[in-house]
């Protein structure tokens, strides 16, 4: 797959609340914090849990199993017991027809944010 993939519109993400979508077959979990939206697998390195089910705080999402934090720009975890990191997706904001910000996600893109 290439290209971003339109996924919702701004307004259906909760601040601070995980909200689980698929992206052709690929568990994504997106998190809309201190104005931003972040986008990474939703499946947790250590235990294969759901993220989404998880809370965010301090700009991490914390698993809900056994408390490991991820962070949500880079993916990498932040603590025990989790090691690695799970990846992470470029998010796009951009205003459609009817004037409504919606939300892209390119999962070909997996990296950290800040690189290309």
């Amino acid at each position: 797959m290439s290209g971003f993939v339109k996924i919702c519109p701004l307004a259906e993400i909760g601040e601070d609340q995980p909200m689980a979508v698929e992206v052709d077959d690929t568990p994504v979990v997106l998190v809309k914090t201190n104005g931003e939206v972040f986008a990474m697998n939703d499946i947790c390195s250590h235990a294969e849990v759901s993220l989404s089910e998880g809370e965010v705080y301090n700009n991490t999402l914390e698993c809900w199993l056994h408390g490991s934090c991820f962070d949500l720009r880079t993916g990498k975890p932040t603590n025990p017991p989790a090691t690695q990191a799970v990846p992470t997706y470029r998010v796009k904001i951009e205003t459609g027809e009817d004037g409504a910000e919606q939300v892209y996600v390119n999962l070909a893109e997996s990296s950290e944010y800040g690189e290309s």
